[in-house]
């Protein structure tokens, strides 16, 4: 009887043995199985991460026609450093300028609930003229970034900023900054401003910015990231510069308004996006902060000289520098077709694509050693895109049409090569 009783408990302590080691071997492999989703994830934001810090890919290597190669080294710290404070920094250096540049903040989150930031940042750096980022703006991370290959209008700018990031509602985004900024274009420029010649000049500039997304989720433990992603999307920005303030030389606002829609939605693969941006600046404003469009040719005299990549929403039969605004609208219409299922690991899809813009410029002649056209008269563009050909490569075409068609037709055509990747 004793020896029956041994034996069970001896074949029950190895079923238990057994259950447990099986038990922590499935532990194991979910627990591995996490932790690659959430170093993938990591990756796919352009972050490499670490114990307690972050690596930035956007800062790995870059290039441009003003700074050459553009390479460095930056991040920022993660949850496991502190979950309510954050340091984050970043220097690079330009083989072509021969300059390094550089930026390092700090951000203390003061209200967990709405999770509400204060943050700090000193930065000193190039930008492209012309261009123009909602500060509500959610990280967005390429390869590499397609029109800045061939950007070479830049100003130098030395900018200390405070913002203060805050969810104001469960879809509805916001942002604030005070910023004071030392401005220099690198290329020959100046501002009439009173019968004064400027070539460099101080700006501080006020801004508030929102984002409603009131067809998306957000998870509020987790930071407000967006879990589902709905359409349209809304965006709103107004940028106040103070005249005399800290020294500021110019009074100007602007206020800029994008929506991003997606409709005809039959699957996840097949649908066209709306994209619709306006802007409009009043008073006195640099050409540094005037709007361009998003050009992105090349000034070459042949197709094949002018071969590049194309951008994902920008002008690819817009010549860089030749068109600046200070009101403007934009509208880009696109159809994503359903991906041939020609081969098992790349599937070509095809994209219909139209854009249009509009815009004008009231005091043009303020703006010296500088020529440029406005689009006063509409703009229009018209083309495909076959992406996915091979390893992420395709090729686009678009053709140039309407009011601002020019004489030699090869000039009014872009033939480039796509990049798209997902991870």
């Amino acid at each position: 009887m004793l020896k029956h009783c041994l034996l069970c408990i001896a074949i029950v302590c190895f079923n238990i043995i057994n259950a447990q080691s099986s038990l922590k071997e499935e532990t194991t492999v979910e627990q591995d199985s996490t932790k690659k989703a959430v170093f993938l994830k990591h990756l796919g934001n352009g972050y490499l991460p670490t114990k307690y810090f972050n690596f930035d890919l956007r800062y790995l290597i870059k290039f441009n026609q003003y700074e050459g190669i553009r390479t460095g080294i930056g991040g920022v710290t993660n949850k496991a450093f502190s979950e309510s404070f954050r340091i984050n920094a970043y220097s690079v250096y330009g083989f072509n300028d021969h300059r390094f540049k550089y930026s390092i903040g700090g951000g203390l989150k003061i209200a967990p609930k709405t999770n509400t930031w204060l943050n700090i940042s000193y930065t000193d750096d190039v930008q492209e003229t012309g261009s123009t980022k909602f500060l509500t703006d959610g990280r967005f991370f390429q390869f590499f970034e397609p029109r800045l290959l061939n950007i070479d209008l830049f100003h130098k700018h030395i900018t200390k900023a405070v913002n203060l990031e805050h969810q104001l509602f469960n879809k509805l985004t916001s942002e604030v900054e005070f910023s004071v900024s030392k401005i220099e274009p690198t290329y020959s420029y100046s501002y009439n401003l009173n019968n004064t010649s400027l070539t460099k000049f101080r700006l501080t500039m006020a801004k508030a910015s929102f984002q409603w997304s009131p067809f998306s989720s957000f998870n509020s433990e987790n930071d407000y990231a967006e879990t589902v992603v709905g359409y349209p999307k809304f965006s709103l920005q107004y940028s106040k510069s103070l005249r005399n303030a800290f020294n500021s030389d110019f009074s100007f606002s602007k206020i800029d308004f994008r929506a991003l829609h997606r409709l005809f939605v039959t699957d996840n693969d097949s649908f066209s996006e709306i994209t619709l941006v306006a802007g409009l600046a009043n008073g006195n404003v640099p050409i540094t902060h005037m709007y361009h469009a998003y050009p992105n040719n090349i000034t070459k005299q042949t197709i094949m000289q002018r071969f590049s990549v194309a951008g994902l929403n920008s002008f690819e039969t817009m010549y860089f520098n030749e068109f600046f605004s200070d009101k403007f609208t934009t509208f880009q219409f696109k159809h994503f077709l359903k991906p041939f299922d020609v081969y098992k690991r790349n599937n070509p899809q095809l994209v219909l694509i139209t854009r249009f813009a509009l815009g004008d410029m009231e005091q043009p002649e303020k703006h010296e050693n500088i020529n440029f056209n406005t689009l006063d008269k509409g703009y229009l563009e018209s083309g495909f895109e076959i992406n996915k050909l091979l390893f992420g490569f395709g090729l686009s075409f678009t053709y140039r049409y309407g009011a601002y068609h020019l004489p030699s037709f090869t000039d009014n055509v872009a033939f480039k090569f796509t990049f798209n990747i997902t991870m």
